[in-house]
C-alpha cells in the first residue's frame, strides 16, 4: 500500500510539472513560470481563485484536462487510503484475536455499560487477562482504544462466545441492560463451559431465583449492594477507612467485619494479640487496630500489645462473630 501511495503522489508532481509547461507554451510571453505553476495548482485544487491571464480556447481545453486528470488522480488517492485504514484496522483486529486464542483461566465480560466498565478496570488495574464482548461500534472502539481486549459481536452467539474462548474461562460477569438479556446469557454460558464461575447482574428481586436456576453461581443487584454497602459505611465509618476486604476465590464464604471496642473488655488490656487466644477461642481474626488518637493499624503485629482504649477490627464468618459479640459485657 505504500509504494501505491508513492506512486499516486508522483503521479501528481508530474501532472504540475506537465500543467505548468502546457500553460507557459500556450500563454506564450505572456505567461511566466510562476504564473503557469500557480494556474496549475489552482486548477487541479479547483479552488476557484479566477485566471491569472485571460485563456483562451486552447488553454481552457488545457484546464479541463488538468482537471480531469487531477480528479482523477484525487480519487485513486482517497480510496488507496481507504484501503491503507481498513487493511490497518483488520490488522489489529487480527492481532487481538491471536492475542485472545491463547488465553486460558481469563475472565469475560458481558457488557461495557457502567457496571461492566467498573469491573473491567478494577481487572485491568489487577494485571488480569480479561476479555470484553460488546456489539455497539462505538463502545468496541473505546474499549480498543484502552487497550483493553474485545470481541464484537452478539453475546448469545456460539460463534462469539468461541471467539472470547468462554470454554477456557475462568469466570464471566454476565452485566448487560436487562434481567432478560442477562438470563438468557447466564443460560448460555452455562451450557458453554459448566465449570464457569458465573456472576450475573439483577436489576429486579423477582428474577434472582431465576438466574439462579439459570446456572448463576452469584447474582448481585447492584441498588441493594450499594444501599447495604451505604449503610455499613454510615454506621461504621472507621471500618471502611481502615480496610476493605475483597475474597474473589472465596466469594461463598459469609464473611463479616466489625469494629470491637476494647473499653469494657479489661481481660485484654496489656496483652499481646498473640497471647489474646481471640482467633483460637473463637476463630475470628484481629485484621485491624484503631488507637484513641485515631491512628489506624492495618493487619498489626501478633506481638502488638492491646489497650483498653483501643477498638478492634475483626473478620470471621457471622456465626462465629455472633459468639464473640455474645461474650461482650451488656
Amino acid at each position: 500500500m505504500g509504494n501505491k501511495r508513492k506512486w499516486i503522489i508522483l503521479y501528481f508532481v508530474v501532472l504540475a510539472a506537465v500543467g505548468s509547461i502546457g500553460f507557459y507554451v500556450i500563454g506564450g510571453d505572456q505567461w511566466s513560470w510562476i504564473d503557469s505553476l500557480y494556474m496549475t495548482i489552482i486548477t487541479l485544487s479547483t479552488v476557484g481563485y479566477g485566471e491569472v491571464h485571460t485563456l483562451t480556447g486552447a488553454g481552457k481545453i488545457w484546464s479541463i484536462l488538468i482537471i480531469i486528470f487531477g480528479v482523477s488522480g484525487i480519487g485513486a488517492l482517497i480510496r488507496t487510503l481507504n484501503e491503507e485504514f481498513i487493511q490497518l484496522a483488520l490488522s489489529r483486529k487480527n492481532t487481538m484475536m491471536k492475542t485472545i486464542s491463547k488465553l486460558k483461566n481469563h475472565y469475560v465480560i458481558c457488557g461495557y455499560g457502567r457496571m461492566g466498565a467498573v469491573i473491567a478496570k478494577e481487572l485491568d488495574e489487577k494485571k488480569l487477562e480479561f476479555v470484553i464482548i460488546e456489539h455497539n461500534e462505538q463502545k468496541v472502539e473505546i474499549i480498543r482504544s484502552k487497550g483493553m481486549l474485545c470481541v464484537k459481536g452478539d453475546v448469545t452467539s456460539e460463534e462469539t462466545l468461541q471467539d472470547a474462548r468462554v470454554d477456557q474461562a475462568a469466570g464471566v460477569a454476565v452485566v448487560l441492560d436487562t434481567d432478560q438479556e442477562n438470563l438468557f446469557v447466564t443460560m448460555s454460558m452455562q451450557t458453554a463451559n459448566p465449570d464457569l464461575f458465573i456472576l450475573s447482574r439483577c436489576a429486579k428481586e423477582d428474577n434472582y431465583s431465576k438466574l439462579i436456576r439459570a446456572g448463576a453461581n452469584k447474582v448481585i443487584n447492584p441498588y441493594t449492594a450499594g444501599g447495604h454497602r451505604m449503610a455499613e459505611i454510615l454506621l461504621k465509618p472507621q471500618v471502611e477507612d481502615s480496610i476493605s476486604v475483597v475474597s474473589p476465590k472465596h466469594s461463598d464464604l459469609n464473611l463479616t467485619l466489625d469494629e470491637i471496642s476494647l473499653k469494657d473488655l479489661t481481660q485484654y488490656d496489656g496483652v499481646l494479640i498473640k497471647d489474646s487466644n481471640i482467633r483460637e477461642e473463637f476463630d475470628v481474626m484481629i485484621v485491624g487496630i484503631i488507637k484513641e488518637t485515631g491512628e489506624s493499624i492495618i493487619n498489626p503485629a501478633p506481638d502488638t500489645i492491646l489497650s483498653n482504649k483501643y477498638t478492634i477490627l475483626l473478620m470471621g464468618e457471622s456465626d462465629k462473630m455472633d459468639r464473640f459479640k455474645a461474650e461482650l459485657p451488656s
